[in-house]
């Protein structure tokens, strides 16, 4: 199923951390970000503390389930590059 990004729900503020379009059968395409680049983000642009901002990661942008086209966020810790 083939989308324009103008089609996906976008996190707002995390343009920086975008990598790619998540690609589910027979379901809509999804932003997805890069988790570790959300919460740099997070610290930088609202002055937080890296425990600080994964609290509210984790609880205003994971936690927010806005229907099927919910952005995705990949861990990438561990992951060689």
């Amino acid at each position: 199923m083939e989308q324009t990004m103008e089609d996906m729900l976008l996190a707002d503020g995390f343009e920086k951390a975008f990598i790619g379009v998540g690609e589910r059968c027979g379901q809509p395409d999804l932003a997805v970000y890069d988790r570790g680049k959300c919460l740099e983000i997070l610290q930088a642009d609202q002055n937080m503390s890296y425990e600080e901002a994964e609290e509210f990661f984790e609880f205003n942008v994971v936690g927010a389930w806005v229907g099927e086209q919910t952005p995705m966020f990949l861990d990438r810790e561990g992951v060689d590059n």
